[in-house]
């Protein structure tokens, strides 16, 4: 029987490391308490992993136990072989292809269990039942789906998919279009040039790879990812992240708990949430964070780490870069050439001079006290003497 499985980032299920390519057996498979798990339809796998930290795979069953659960696509078996590792977006298809099976489509559906599918340009394909798919593959048109563990999926350009559903997923490929998803346990997936993939659900994700694109999150324990140029990544939610690794881009994240990354050329990460991180490591970037607890970090040439939380740290190691903190007891660490620090009364700095060659000539660390270094002005390194930069 092949199957979907979910894992946590490492690969691993209740504390069990797999590995994609290996078998594995055990002596007895019972539901819920003992042998190896997985789902027949993809989505319902959300309800153990959401797509907001996890990984999936396709796995062949054997030995499979009779007893499923109350939607009948949870079973478990006696041994199990990890194919290979799936997308978020195949997870979406794969739900498509097994509704395609197993119920009948029509270009308007609202029963439970169906399925909505729509071929035609300037088009729609509108689904609300129960464990359905709507999909459209025109141009200029829309797949709509409001039922729960279900999909809504279209290709076409200049279009739109949108899903509200309880652990459901909108998924669109075409160009200057956008994906929507409200639904908890969910996932809005765009790879279009120009486009959107938002997701307002909890332990959810949105993911966007297209250029000049955007993807966003604002649900618990969620994620938004976005790889494309000129493009962005926002995530509001606690527990949660935001990833950008376009040039010309930025990563925004102001959850609790949470981390902004970007390593795009001329781009920025920014995060205000406490007990977080902005990281950025792109050409002419800048990591920005206020939150308390927390670390700005940045190696990008010609590049700026800002940190105003407390009892934290502002760290870069690019060329001609400046790092920045100011709450007391944080601290502003440089290490590129030329690089120069500030911070706020109690904070400390430390400097870094390298010759023109870029070795390492000395180092220091100084406590802005107010009088000898004053505060909100930038020092560096030259000579082995602490001096203001200019």
């Amino acid at each position: 029987m092949i199957a979907y499985k979910g894992f946590d980032k490492d690969l691993r299920c209740k504390g069990f490391q797999y590995e994609v390519g290996k078998t594995y057996e055990e002596p007895e498979a019972k539901l819920c308490e003992c042998g190896f798990h997985a789902c027949k339809y993809p989505l319902d796998v959300f309800m153990y992993y959401a797509p907001s930290s996890s990984r999936y795979c396709v796995v062949e069953l054997e030995d499979v136990s009779e007893s499923t659960d109350a939607n009948e696509t949870k079973c478990c078996a006696k041994k199990i072989t990890i194919l290979r590792e799936i997308t978020v977006n195949d997870m979406i298809q794969a739900s498509v292809s097994y509704l395609k099976k197993h119920y009948n489509f029509n270009t308007t559906n609202t029963g439970s269990q169906s399925a909505a599918t729509n071929t035609g340009d300037q088009s729609a394909a509108t689904n609300t039942g129960y464990r359905s798919a709507a999909t459209n593959t025109g141009d200029r048109s829309a797949a709509t789906n409001t039922g729960s563990r279900s999909v809504a999926s279209n290709t076409g350009n200049w279009s739109t998919a949108t899903n509200t559903g309880f652990q459901s997923a909108a998924s669109n490929t075409g160009n200057w279009s956008t994906a929507t998803n409200t639904g908890y346990r969910s996932a809005a997936t765009n790879t279009g040039e120009k486009s959107v993939a938002t997701n307002t659900g909890s332990q959810s994700a949105a993911t966007n790879t297209g250029s000049r694109s955007v993807a966003s999150n604002t649900g618990y324990r969620s994620a938004a990812t976005n790889t494309g140029e000129k493009s962005a990544a926002s995530n509001t939610g606690n527990w949660s992240t935001a990833t950008n690794t376009g040039e010309k881009s930025a990563a925004t994240n102001t959850g609790y708990r949470s981390v902004a990354t970007n390593t795009g050329s001329q781009s920025a990460a920014t995060n205000t949430g406490d007990q977080s991180a902005a990281t950025n490591t792109g050409y002419r970037s800048a990591a920005t964070n206020t939150g308390d607890r927390s670390v700005a970090t940045n190696t990008g040439y010609r590049s700026a780490a800002t940190n105003t939380g407390e009892k934290s740290v502002a760290t870069n190691t690019g060329d001609w870069g400046t790092a920045e903190v100011s709450c007391k007891e944080s601290i502003a660490i440089v290490t590129g050439y030329q690089s120069k620090a500030s911070g706020e009364i109690g904070c400390w700095l430390v400097l870094t001079e390298r010759d023109d060659e870029w070795h390492i000539v000395s180092m220091q660390a100084v406590k802005v006290d107010g009088k000898e270094i004053l505060p909100n002005v930038y020092y560096t390194l030259i000579g082995g003497k602490v001096v203001e930069a200019e």
